[in-house]
């Protein structure tokens, strides 16, 4: 993907306390009728879709607000069900700042965005940190991720890349959509990592019956 080839104006995909980032896939089961539009829209155009975290659930209001950064995505899987869902994969390809929302008449919510500040996403980043610094922040995610019964692959989380590892983590933890979004606009990987050691510091374990306390 080059810079050239980045669009000006997306579809974005609204979900609280989820986050894609760059060079990560994630599959979608897409079953409202506004985003069965914006995916088949997708697909007759560049396949590109935003996705970026409300600033309050959907319950509480109407139209959210969103944050000010989100993550394009590239749909490289689609498949139709029969009770008319459809089932995407999407590639997280760069981060993009909100500039502002679009007016249109489409059931689903358009942003003008801007790329300039996660350029390097496009980039292949060189791997500064090792294996062994991760694994206090495995201790530590693997103690939380078994209290808030999430199921982690860890075996094949250690066969990727230290880039993906530590997105994936940041993906997939039980975090709250604040503290998931400072992951999201942590600059590079190095300044990732640390924040989620930072954010695993706030989550304290009782010894006495073993509950998550924060």
């Amino acid at each position: 993907m080059q810079k050239k080839d980045l669009p000006k104006e997306i579809p974005v995909f609204p979900l609280s306390n989820f986050i894609i980032f760059p060079k990560t896939t994630v599959p979608l089961n897409i079953f409202e009728p506004r985003y069965l539009d914006m995916v088949n829209d997708a697909m007759k155009s560049n396949k590109f879709i935003g996705m970026i975290q409300p600033k309050t659930s959907s319950d509480q209001m109407d139209i959210p607000s969103l944050h000010d950064v989100g993550c394009l995505g590239k749909i490289t899987t689609f498949r139709e069900t029969e009770d008319g869902r459809i089932l995407i994969e999407l590639k997280g390809i760069i981060r993009f700042k909100n500039l502002e929302e679009i007016k249109s008449n489409k059931k689903y919510r358009t942003l003008k965005v801007d790329f300039s500040d996660y350029y390097n996403d496009l980039e292949e980043q060189k791997e500064e940190i090792k294996f062994s610094d991760l694994e206090l922040i495995f201790k530590g995610l693997k103690s939380l991720f078994e209290k808030k019964g999430f199921i982690i692959n860890w075996k094949s989380l250690e066969k990727q890349s230290l880039n993906e590892t530590i997105n994936a983590l940041a993906m997939a933890s039980p975090f709250s959509l604040e503290e998931k979004q400072i992951l999201l606009e942590s600059v590079n990987l190095n300044i990732r990592k640390q924040k989620i050691s930072e954010i695993l510091s706030t989550y304290t374990f009782d010894e006495f019956n073993n509950t998550t306390l924060q």
